[in-house]
């Protein structure tokens, strides 16, 4: 079965993790990423991860993550013949990635205005940390800057400890997912309209999207989130330490808060609205602290999970990956003997299924610059052009 983006051509000229990210999902769904690198200055990403042979190799497992199903070529785009085979690229494809300070690509004319009369059905997208206007359009950053700047730094971590961040780049990732939406809805548009689009996509705008019902709270009455640790505003919703570790409970509603008193055979503490648990809260956390340091935090899993009652156990990242459920929903792909990565690895796919032509590894993350004669060989140059480019440091 066909994937929705099979025939689509995206140039990705992106680094780090929010824009190879968006990149990546919909290389996924069959699009054909082609990943421009500077002959120089590989993506970062590639220098980056948990095995330091591999980042000496340009194979870092921070690129692994997202380099699936993509072709990757290098081109040194300072140079007027390194623009001029971008221009001959656009000509061919339908989505254009970038994430270079705002107002780069511009004063090299490779802006939108100036691309769209090459190619006006492209849909040109510009992800950065502040976005490409405002009074902090030219400030750069990384997920953990944003999440400093945003306010998501200040209501993490306990009272006692903050602020912190959050432990995994999630900022970087939730930009790539969305900008993925975002693509994909200009995709869609422009089989109605037959028009391109330009798509602005800012780190910090996705992390205040990342604490919507927190902003509007706090535009309301004017009350910052405070940093809550394990805890919640409701006694039966929030983390128990066990017998051998922590449980994190989750009867968050009236209804689910009801089962979970019934269940533990203490009827009396059932309340009948939220007012009663607030007024209630410190004697139901005594009550629970001393329940729960009768079982394991398995055993607490395994005996609420069959009563209906929401709770996990807290796992580590390894426990977690060899959950039977993970293993089930096939998000991870294997790769064997992949070009540069002695043994096999494992990659992240997407967070979703299809009953049919739904998202698929096709190819291995690519080398770098392995597929520069390859595509510029599909855009008319001959393999003289390809050494005469490369030794004139344009590839």
């Amino acid at each position: 079965m066909q994937r929705p983006f099979e025939g689509i051509r995206i140039i990705d000229i992106t680094h780090v993790l929010a824009g190879p990210f968006a990149a990546y999902q919909l290389g996924l769904m069959g699009a054909d990423v082609i990943k421009v690198e500077h002959p120089d200055e590989p993506d970062q990403s590639r220098d980056s991860g948990s095995d330091n042979d591999l980042n000496h190799a340009n194979m870092g497992t921070g690129f692994l993550t997202q380099g699936s199903n993509k072709r990757a070529i290098t081109l040194n785009l300072k140079t007027e013949q390194g623009r001029e085979i971008l221009k001959k690229l656009v000509a061919t494809a339908d989505v254009l990635v970038e994430n270079y300070r705002p107002g780069a690509f511009e004063a090299l004319g490779l802006g939108y205005e100036d691309l769209k009369k090459i190619n006006p059905k492209l849909i040109y997208a510009s992800f950065s940390a502040f976005g490409q206007g405002g009074p902090r359009r030219v400030q750069t950053a990384y997920d953990h800057v944003i999440q400093s700047t945003s306010g998501i730094m200040a209501m993490t971590g306990t009272p006692n400890a903050n602020p912190i961040k959050i432990g995994a780049p999630a900022i970087d990732y939730a930009t790539g997912t969305m900008g993925a939406y975002a693509l994909s809805a200009a995709l869609f548009q422009r089989e109605r309209t037959g028009q391109g689009q330009r798509v602005d996509m800012a780190m910090l705008d996705v992390a205040m999207i990342l604490m919507a019902s927190h902003i509007t709270g706090y535009l309301r009455n004017g009350k910052h989130p405070k940093p809550s640790g394990n805890t919640t505003g409701h006694a039966t919703s929030q983390a128990y330490e066990t017998k051998d570790g922590m449980v994190m409970v989750g009867a968050s509603n009236l209804r689910q808060q009801r089962r979970l008193w019934t269940v533990l055979e203490r009827p009396e503490m059932i309340k009948r609205t939220n007012d009663e648990r607030h007024a209630d809260h410190d004697r139901e956390v005594k009550v629970l602290k001393d329940i729960m340091l009768t079982r394991t935090a398995a055993e607490w899993e395994e005996w609420l999970q069959e009563r209906h009652v929401p709770a996990c156990r807290v796992r580590t990242m390894g426990e977690a990956l060899a959950d039977p459920q993970i293993v089930s929903r096939n998000m991870l792909h294997k790769h064997e003997n992949a070009p540069g990565v002695p043994g096999s690895f494992s990659v992240p796919v997407a967070a979703f299924n299809f009953a049919h032509g739904g998202p698929k590894v096709d190819r291995p993350p690519p080398m770098f610059g392995q597929h520069n004669e390859e595509v510029l060989t599909e855009l008319g140059y001959s393999k003289a052009d390809v050494a005469r480019f490369k030794a004139a440091k344009v590839i």
